[in-house]
């Protein structure tokens, strides 16, 4: 080709420096960039047609220069910086979130900076929604992949089925008989009560009803319970009602223990009739369970209501009916899955951050914002649960930091324009080369 193929040489040397250039410029402008990954050049030689007359072992190859053959992401991981968000998230290992658009497109990322939008959705800052495992009303997982929501969800009142407690019941106690009369009237006097406790419990439309549970000494080895509730938001025959004080009987029943201070027999197990007020599932039925008892029930008799020592004390208490709730914080496991705490005391999972994975990562195709989009080359994306197989775990309040290393891209950067220069040179050179053989003329 002569002198000036140096000058074609030498110009793919700058062209192929510059974009090294541009490219190391880009991964220093993203060092600050959450989740991003930085980018290598890739170079490769050109070489022009064989000549020569000696066959291939003798003939002469040209170089022509250098070209760029790529840019190679590398998806190394990012150092974890902890944040005061509960919704930014991080993956430690392997994989990517995804996330899409009001038109349904998708997209995978490894910038975890999430925050609710005003319908409840868990997006990025470019207002793209996070994708995940959804759950039905209950809060098991279905395994379906869709929009995480749930700043709008709220957790429906439950009717309360069963009171459970334990405790013990002060054997020494003298016997007493109180009428149903006389614990209307007075249900906290001795005479008529001799150990008391009040329950919460819930009606079918989540409203909170104040019950009490009163235990009178009837026989040795013997206690009789009431439970009082106020007669304004109960319907009871007018025998069990004092329209003076305001109590209502709603249900009663007998224990009795035996000579170990065990509880023997336990009546009415299949639990108790109650109407409640104001328009609720009307009656609702109410198990008032003081533990295994031992004829009742088969068991041992000491894993609830107890006879014994000198003194009545109530040591566990439960029910499970709860009011209406509105979702007040979340919590966001390794897994991916999304509990959600309620303002009535609560949890429920609203659903599992899916992540996505690759065969050949270096294949997505960057579009920015933090975003790649599948291509040919990346192969087909592959959903899972994060921390299951090769997965990543999820770490909340946590963002992966790019994986730029400013010390290496500064090294690059000098080495890239000590080649641009010397590239420089040969057109400088070259140029000088084609003046002295214009001077031979002279």
């Amino acid at each position: 080709m002569g002198i000036t193929s140096a000058f074609f040489s030498a110009t793919s040397g700058i062209n192929a420096t510059s974009r090294a250039l541009s490219e190391i410029g880009n991964n220093i402008a993203n060092a600050q960039t959450v989740g991003f990954k930085t980018r290598t050049v890739s170079f490769g030689d050109l070489f022009g047609a064989s000549f020569g007359v000696g066959g291939t072992s003798s003939s002469l190859v040209e170089g022509r220069g250098v070209r760029v053959l790529g840019v190679d992401p590398s998806f190394t991981q990012g150092s974890l910086q902890t944040t005061s968000n509960a919704l930014d998230l991080a993956i430690d290992g392997d994989g990517f979130f995804q996330v899409s658009d009001a038109s349904g497109n998708t997209f995978f990322s490894r910038a975890g900076q999430f925050n609710i939008d005003s319908s409840g959705n868990l997006v990025s800052p470019a207002g793209l929604r996070l994708q995940g495992f959804q759950v039905d009303s209950t809060g098991n997982l279905t395994g379906t992949i869709g929009d995480l929501v749930f700043t709008t969800v709220q957790q429906i009142g439950t009717a309360t089925a069963d009171v459970s407690m334990s405790g013990n019941l002060n054997a020494t106690e003298p016997i007493i008989a109180p009428t149903i009369a006389q614990l209307l009237a007075d249900p906290s006097n001795s005479s008529n009560s001799q150990f008391s406790t009040g329950v919460r419990v819930y009606d079918s439309l989540g409203v909170g009803h104040d019950l009490t549970v009163y235990f009178a000494k009837t026989a040795n080895n013997a206690w009789q319970y009431n439970v009082i509730a106020p007669n304004t938001e109960v319907t009871v025959i007018p025998a069990n009602e004092n329209t003076t004080t305001g109590n209502a009987l709603v249900a009663q029943g007998n224990l009795t223990f035996d000579p170990n201070g065990l509880l023997l027999t336990e009546s009415n197990p299949a639990g108790h009739v109650i109407s409640f007020n104001n328009g609720s599932t009307a009656p609702q039925t109410i198990i008032f369970d003081f533990g295994t008892s031992i004829t009742t029930d088969g068991g041992t008799g000491t894993d609830g209501m107890l006879q014994q020592g000198a003194g009545s004390v109530l040591l566990t208490l439960s029910q499970d009916g709860f009011a209406n709730g509105t979702l007040s914080s979340t919590a966001i496991a390794e897994d991916g899955l999304i509990t959600g705490r309620f303002s009535n005391g609560t949890t429920r999972n609203l659903g599992q951050v899916a992540l996505t994975r690759f065969i050949n990562p270096d294949g997505l195709q960057p579009i920015g914002k933090n975003l790649f989009i599948e291509s040919g080359d990346s192969g087909t994306p592959l959903v899972g649960t994060p921390g299951l197989g090769s997965f990543g775990k999820v770490i909340a309040s946590t963002l992966e930091a790019s994986n730029v290393d400013l010390g290496d891209e500064l090294v690059n950067m000098i080495i890239m324009q000590r080649g641009f220069q010397a590239n420089s040179r040969i057109i400088t050179t070259t140029n000088d080369l084609l003046g002295e053989l214009v001077n031979l003329a002279r």
